[in-house]
């Protein structure tokens, strides 16, 4: 089973890093998407990143300015994630079918 995390979006903000103090900040939202050999998922497990890019550090809850926490609050609750889906595989189906077939027989 593999399970990445998908960029599902991005949105640059116009305040300073408290790291660097340049204005290059980032949140980032992904979700988790699984696969197996029998299905593919996208769950409704998200996660936000907060990250700088000239000095390449993610910026962690403790070191956000009031300004900072109130954005990242407003793109949270503007941000929508995926339906969480499941789409069974050829194997799956094959599965399921043959299945059927020995319970009628």
């Amino acid at each position: 089973m593999t399970e990445k995390l998908i960029t599902i979006k991005e949105y640059a903000l116009n305040n300073h890093c408290p790291e660097c103090f340049s204005k290059t900040l980032h949140i980032v939202f992904k979700q988790k998407f699984k696969e197996t050999k029998l299905y593919k998922s996208v769950t409704k497990e998200t996660l936000a990143e907060l990250h700088c890019s000239t000095c390449e550090n993610i910026i962690y809850p403790v070191q956000w300015t009031d300004d900072i926490e109130r954005v990242f609050d407003y793109h949270q609750k503007a941000f929508k994630p995926k339906n969480s889906t499941l789409k069974l595989k050829r194997a799956a189906w094959l599965l399921i079918i043959s299945g059927l077939i020995v319970v009628a027989l």
